[in-house]
């Protein structure tokens, strides 16, 4: 070890050799080949070891933005004051149960707090199957509803990793209208996607299967930030309904004004169309360890009946419903529902801009803060552009701009910043975004037809440290050279080295 190091360059040393072996099995790094060590943030914005200021465009879990003053303050307060189990009275739990149940439907009047994401949708499946007395589930293709045993089984990003498919669990296509089976040529998607879900449920009587309930995102992330046909969850509540099962709505991800015009993203589908099950996580505490299950009293009811008491030892506890209250209180204070309105719009046209400029954009598509970008090889084919999207990434990081990839096969940039997101941070993203992709289409074509047969794109995309091709680090040297903008950058790019990968 150099003892010549400071204490602070020799906890940054440190912590580039330990991290990843450390961490693995509970942490899924970005750039995790260079990772990137943020050690404090503000609004949108994050900072690294020395100093440096990070664009921050996917955290949807810091909701309201990073360290929110008043989030900081109301958790210090409470915490100061009472922070006890749960099993005695508190009006912090009852304020924020009131306030949640002002922003959905009436009948969507009981609550159970949880800690995550991940419990409430295990709760969910518990309510639907306890109050149904049926097993089965219907789930979209590509979906992740959590990391519990019980949701990786309802999960088919994850269960195709590991023992496959369980008899109880049905897979429906995903509504995807420019990849999908049902295009957005077709003259009613939606009725066309739905049927595939009645299929299903007549496919599970016909083997004497019961279906419990259709469980949804109420727009799939991992599915690449797919926006659902007109009238496609009406009337799949309508078949599950009929079948003796109920509707299931995932708002962990796309809940709390995402989406600008509504409040919760099944509120999309129109005022006559309610879930019979929300659960929510994510955004919900900015980042604190706290998430919800919303239903009807006939399905608590129906719970509460089974004689297995449901408690939670830290859900719903003082300083998790005081941050929740915060929460709320930002949201409508500052508008922030009115930013994602006029911010996401303004950043949607500016992309569909660059998709009239860029052949490699194939798709814009999203609504308020959630919006993806798909690139393909070519749009004819609609042939993913995983490179390229992965690609896109690692420089947009070299413009301090932190970016992700979603989708099927990771060609959809993903945007689902803080909601605090400005006008000029959309012109910026987008202003580099032009740069790199007319920077890459213009390295792709400076190769002979006859030379380029030889060299995968990704060879090209890889930094020129990983592989030895001789023209594909010419190129890729020149393409990196190209747009490192200022001294600082590449003082900053010797000194973390060579980006490799995006996660």
């Amino acid at each position: 070890m150099n003892v010549n190091l400071d204490k602070h360059e020799l906890y940054s040393s440190l912590f580039r050799l330990n991290t990843l072996s450390v961490f693995r099995q509970s942490c899924r790094l970005f750039f995790s080949r260079d990772p990137v060590k943020i050690v404090r943030a503000r609004g949108q914005y994050l900072y690294d070891e020395n100093g440096m200021q990070y664009l921050d465009c996917i955290s949807n879990v810091q909701h309201v933005g990073h360290c929110h003053p008043s989030l900081t303050q109301d958790a210090a307060a409470q915490m100061d004051l009472l922070n006890s189990n749960t099993r005695f009275l508190h009006d912090n739990i009852v304020l924020y149960a009131d306030r949640l149940a002002a922003t959905l439907p009436k009948k969507l009047c009981v609550f159970y707090f949880v800690n995550s994401g991940s419990e409430a949708n295990d709760l969910a499946l518990r309510l639907a199957r306890q109050y149904t007395r049926h097993q089965d589930v219907i789930v979209l293709d590509h979906a992740y509803h959590g990391h519990l045993t019980s949701l990786i089984d309802i999960s088919p990003y994850k269960f195709r990793k590991l023992e496959g498919q369980k008899e109880w669990v049905h897979v429906a296509p995903l509504p995807d209208t420019y990849h999908g089976i049902y295009r957005e040529d077709h003259p009613d998607p939606g009725q066309a996607y739905a049927d595939t879900v009645k299929s299903l449920i007549d496919e599970a009587h016909k083997k004497g299967r019961k279906i419990s309930s259709f469980f949804a995102e109420s727009l799939p992330s991992v599915g690449g930030q797919i926006i659902f046909p007109t009238g496609y969850c009406k009337r799949i509540a309508e078949y599950v309904r009929e079948a003796g099962g109920v509707y299931v709505a995932d708002e962990i991800q796309t809940g709390f004004g995402r989406v600008g015009s509504h409040f919760w993203a099944f509120q999309l589908q129109g005022e006559d169309f309610c879930p019979d099950i929300v659960t929510m996580g994510k955004p919900i505490g900015n980042g604190h360890p706290i998430a919800c299950v919303a239903t009807t009293e006939e399905i608590a009811a129906a719970f509460t009946a089974s004689g297995v008491e449901y408690f939670n030892t830290f859900g719903g506890n003082p300083v998790s419903c005081a941050i929740g209250l915060a929460v709320l209180d930002v949201i409508e204070k500052e508008d922030l529902r009115g930013n994602a309105v006029r911010v996401g719009g303004h950043l949607k046209q500016l992309l569909l801009q660059l998709q009239t400029k860029h052949p490699l954009i194939g798709d814009v598509r999203g609504v308020g803060l959630f919006i993806g970008m798909e690139l393909v090889k070519d749009r004819a084919s609609r042939k993913p552009a995983t490179e390229e999207a992965a690609h896109l990434v690692r420089r947009l990081k070299e413009e301090r701009i932190v970016m992700s990839t979603d989708g099927p096969w990771d060609s959809v940039i993903k945007f689902k910043p803080p909601m605090c997101f400005s006008i000029e941070d959309a012109e910026r993203v987008c202003t580099c975004i032009d740069q790199i992709l007319r920077g890459l289409s213009e390295t792709l074509n400076v190769i002979m037809p006859n030379r380029r047969s030889h060299l995968h794109t990704s060879q090209l995309l890889q930094p020129c440290c990983f592989y030895n091709h001789p023209l594909a680090n010419y190129f890729h040297l020149k393409f990196q050279r190209k747009f490192i903008l200022n001294k600082d950058r590449k003082s900053s790019r010797k000194r973390n080295g060579c980006d490799t990968d995006i996660m």
